[in-house]
């Protein structure tokens, strides 16, 4: 089957991230099949298949991966919580890259990493026929699954920033991404990330961040705010969510249609 699922180490998006590579994105939460089967061709590194916003569960997660395998981008799912029971389904499922959000220290990374190991690296349950495995077909799954894992936490307020260093240290973190809009409520500016206090925060954790030897992602609105958070040394961001460009230009086209 030349769609299978691949051997272990072949995560594009991860080995580009160890090397500093620059990783465009994108964001979803319309839990559909046909829109990500749309985006995973239209030239984007990596998406977002939103689980902690977006309706999204297994079953639709694991709708979303099929229609986006024969697209380049890496499936991301972003995992409702820091659970080892939702993260053990969405591995299962054939998630091989995780954004586990609200991590606030160096014990919820660790936690975060051992529930994508299986042991005696982590706590991750066995199965043996599983999707993630092409069910049972891909030869030393057990084994290896873990050079094919990409785990990103996310870290979204005040006291997570505090603890980047100490985050950055725990062995199989593979990238490090801050949550502007909750960061940006955190530090008492709800509903406004641009807020120069903001602005800086989110500068000074990119550059502790590539200082601690992590690459740094973040979610932008447009092409201009990704421009400048490449800038501040960001190295994968998501620009767009696809709900949000359904949304405006839907409004815009009637607007203009009622001008007629």
């Amino acid at each position: 089957m030349p769609d299978s699922p691949q051997p272990s180490s072949r995560n594009p998006f991860k080995q580009a991230l160890a090397v500093g590579k620059r990783q465009v994105g994108f964001w979803s939460a319309l839990a559909s099949p046909i829109a990500a089967e749309i985006l995973a061709g239209a030239g984007f590194d990596w998406i977002v298949i939103d689980g902690e916003h977006g309706p999204n569960d297994i079953p639709s997660l694991v709708a979303q991966l099929q229609a986006m395998r024969g697209g380049a981008a890496e499936p991301v799912f972003r995992v409702p919580w820091n659970d080892m029971v939702i993260v053990k389904r969405a591995l299962d499922a054939g998630a091989r890259t995780l954004l586990v959000p609200f991590v606030q220290s160096a014990e919820e990374a660790r936690r975060a990493v051992a529930a994508t190991r299986y042991p005696p690296r982590g706590v991750r349950g066995v199965a043996v026929v599983v999707r993630a495995s092409d069910f049972g077909r891909v030869p030393q799954y057990l084994e290896n699954a873990h050079q094919d894992t990409c785990l990103l936490v996310q870290l979204e307020t005040r006291a997570a920033l505090k603890e980047i260093e100490a985050i950055a240290q725990v062995d199989g973190v593979d990238g490090m991404f801050i949550g502007p809009s909750d960061l940006a409520a955190d530090m008492g500016y709800l509903g406004n990330p641009k807020h120069p206090a903001v602005q800086a925060a989110i500068k000074d954790a990119a550059e502790r961040i590539g200082a601690a030897g992590k690459p740094a992602g973040t979610l932008a609105r447009d092409v201009e705010e990704a421009e400048a958070m490449f800038a501040m040394g960001f190295s994968f961001v998501a620009a767009g969510i696809d709900v949000a460009l359904l949304a405006r230009n839907a409004e815009a086209l009637a607007a203009r249609l009622r001008r007629l």
